[in-house]
């Protein structure tokens, strides 16, 4: 059985992952419709409503899954349409389209570590006035810093360079004639490798890579925005 702690923390990273993958697909039909491509504006996917976005399973089952076994919580919303013909330079655009993704979760963690430090300044002399009740402080805090967490696990995971993540497409920006032939063919064992690399590995071997790669670059620079603003 779960603390009510644990599962009112469970409820809150799902949800703040959510509302992060949804500006995260939004923020990929933007940069397309800067580059030339209006697919995601005709199909209704410029929106934050999350009726346009959720995926039943990567919003909402994976990551509750995920936030229950413990480790990095992190999920997928349906991916925003967009046609690489209608680019207006297409190979270039398609990469910033794919960068556009993990930019967005990188500039929501900025933005949730200054409303951290924020929150930090006035709620410190608020606690001590006897203006506000520790544990409401507590709580903003904790809402603010995960939102950070959660933003840079997604950002990071998207980097990596497996299809259909959005890092892949910044390793076929590189790629030419055969050689991107023979990776686009890699995208029918990504899911497999991914649940190896997330269950399996970890699980029966003991050894955990993608745990160990999003500690050294999530954790890291999670580690780094705590500490200017604690």
């Amino acid at each position: 059985m779960y603390s009510t702690d644990r599962l009112i923390s469970i409820v809150l990273t799902v949800a703040l992952v959510m509302v992060s993958a949804i500006i995260h697909e939004v923020a990929h039909g933007w940069v397309a419709l800067r580059c030339g491509d209006t697919t995601a504006r005709d199909a209704g996917r410029l929106t934050l409503d999350p009726r346009a976005h959720l995926d039943g399973f990567g919003s909402v089952a994976l990551p509750l899954i995920m936030a229950i076994v413990g480790g990095p919580v992190f999920a997928f919303a349906k991916p925003v349409p967009y046609n690489p013909n209608r680019l207006a330079h297409p190979r270039r655009d398609e990469l910033l389209v794919a960068l556009a993704g993990p930019a967005s979760n990188l500039l929501q963690a900025l933005a949730g570590t200054a409303l951290v430090a924020l929150a930090w300044d006035w709620g410190v002399p608020a606690v001590s006035s006897g203006a506000m009740a520790p544990v409401a402080f507590s709580w903003v805090l904790r809402i603010l810093t995960t939102y950070v967490s959660v933003n840079l696990v997604l950002c990071f995971f998207n980097l990596i360079p497996l299809p259909p993540l959005d890092g892949s497409k910044a390793v076929l920006f590189f790629l030419m004639g055969e050689a991107r032939r023979k990776y686009y063919e890699l995208q029918q064992y990504a899911m497999v490798l991914l649940i190896v690399a997330l269950y399996v590995l970890p699980t029966f071997l003991g050894v955990d890579p993608l745990g160990a790669y999003l500690d050294a670059t999530a954790g890291s620079l999670f580690g780094l925005l705590m500490g200017l603003v604690g």
